[in-house]
C-alpha cells in the first residue's frame, strides 16, 4: 500500500522559511518522478516543483529561485525547502508520485498517489 504523508507546514511571516517533508512508504522513490503541489482556496491544484528519476528539478515559475526540491531515496523522504515566502504562496502542500521516470509540467493527471497534505500561511 502506497503511503505518502507531508509534514512541516506552518505559519510564517513574509520572507521566513519553511522545509517540508514528505515520508514515502509502499513504493520506491528511485526512477520515477516524485512531485510537490499546491492547492489555495477556490483554486485549482498546481505543480510546484518535482524531481525526476535521475534527480533533476523542475520548479514552477513563481517559485524559481527560492524554492528547492531535494530526496533521500534512501530514507524515502522528498523535501522542499521554500525561502521568502510570500501571501501568495499560501495554500495546502501535497506531495505525490508519478507513474514515470520524468516530471514533465507537473500535471496532476500523471501523479498517482498523494499525501494528506500540509498547510502552508504566509501573513504579510
Amino acid at each position: 500500500q502506497v503511503q505518502l504523508v507531508e509534514s512541516g507546514g506552518g505559519s510564517v511571516q513574509t520572507g521566513g522559511s519553511l522545509k517540508l517533508s514528505c515520508a514515502v512508504s509502499g513504493i520506491s522513490m528511485s526512477h520515477r518522478c516524485m512531485g510537490w503541489f499546491r492547492q489555495a482556496p477556490g483554486e485549482g491544484r498546481e505543480g510546484v516543483a518535482g524531481m525526476d528519476g535521475g534527480g533533476t528539478a523542475t520548479y514552477a515559475d513563481s517559485v524559481k529561485g527560492r524554492f528547492t526540491v531535494s530526496r533521500d531515496n534512501e530514507k524515502k523522504i522528498l523535501y522542499l525547502q521554500m525561502n521568502a515566502l510570500k501571501p501568495d504562496d499560501t495554500a495546502v502542500y501535497y506531495c505525490a508520485s508519478s507513474g514515470g521516470y520524468s516530471c514533465g509540467t507537473l500535471n496532476v493527471r500523471f501523479f498517482l498517489s498523494w499525501g494528506q497534505g500540509t498547510q502552508v500561511s504566509v501573513s504579510s
